[in-house]
């Protein structure tokens, strides 16, 4: 996919130029690699096939098998383990690379799709929380979820869906470079449309996924 493809966009990420009074506040997307080695599993298929592959010679051994024999089925399984992989890493770049997160005034804006390219709008009004999980060197998703009645298709929102929230999805902003900036930015439109003040709390990490009121936000 060719940024061309979205030449019919006014505003990059946008299907239409806002209306008056709405502004954009923040855009961005996600880092690929981190798309690829955590929404696209790259680190769980890669394991896979090298543990494949560590254990032929185990099992020769076991076997009594010649250790010459493994060094075909070591060969194969390598090169199906590299083309996985390979297919996997550029799937999420293509998906990265089509991906537009945009805040405004009054809305988030999810654009992506690598084939068939697809905007969900979410109003403020339907949003009912947003979270923020950080990750060492300031990456991180912002979790987003929507009021009772309001529901999204797992299937369509991915890879931009929060991990096994089957039952009721919930649209996420993945691997974002400035994580803490985009939630802070997010926060502060949400509590101007709520009419509430903004309420920084500590961010959580990796291993606490914190879940944030809304209109708050971990950013400075």
């Amino acid at each position: 996919m060719s940024q061309d493809d979205f030449a019919f966009e006014p505003v990059p990420g946008l299907p239409a130029l806002p209306p008056e009074g709405e502004t954009i506040l923040w855009q961005g997307g996600p880092d690929w690699r981190g798309l690829a080695w955590r929404a696209f599993h790259l680190r769980e298929v890669t394991c896979y096939f090298g543990a494949l592959v560590a254990a032929q010679p185990v099992l020769a051994l076991v076997q009594g098998t010649p250790l010459a024999a493994t060094l075909l089925p070591m060969t194969w399984l390598t090169l199906a383990g590299s083309v996985a992989a390979g297919l996997l890493a550029g799937l999420a770049f293509l998906a990265a690379r089509g991906t537009v997160y945009t805040i405004t005034s009054r809305r988030l804006v999810l654009r992506f799709g690598i084939a068939l390219p697809m905007t969900i709008n979410l109003p403020f009004a339907l949003v009912a929380q947003a979270g923020l999980k950080l990750r060492r060197g300031g990456s991180g998703d912002i979790p987003v979820g929507l009021v009772p009645g309001e529901r999204i298709s797992y299937i369509v929102l991915w890879p931009h869906a929060r991990p096994w929230r089957l039952a009721r999805p919930e649209p996420m902003l993945r691997e974002l470079p400035e994580a803490e900036r985009a939630a802070g930015i997010l926060a502060r439109a949400l509590a101007a449309h709520a009419g509430s003040a903004v309420s920084l709390p500590q961010p959580a990490t990796a291993a606490n996924d914190a879940r944030l009121p809304q209109g708050m936000a971990a950013a400075s």
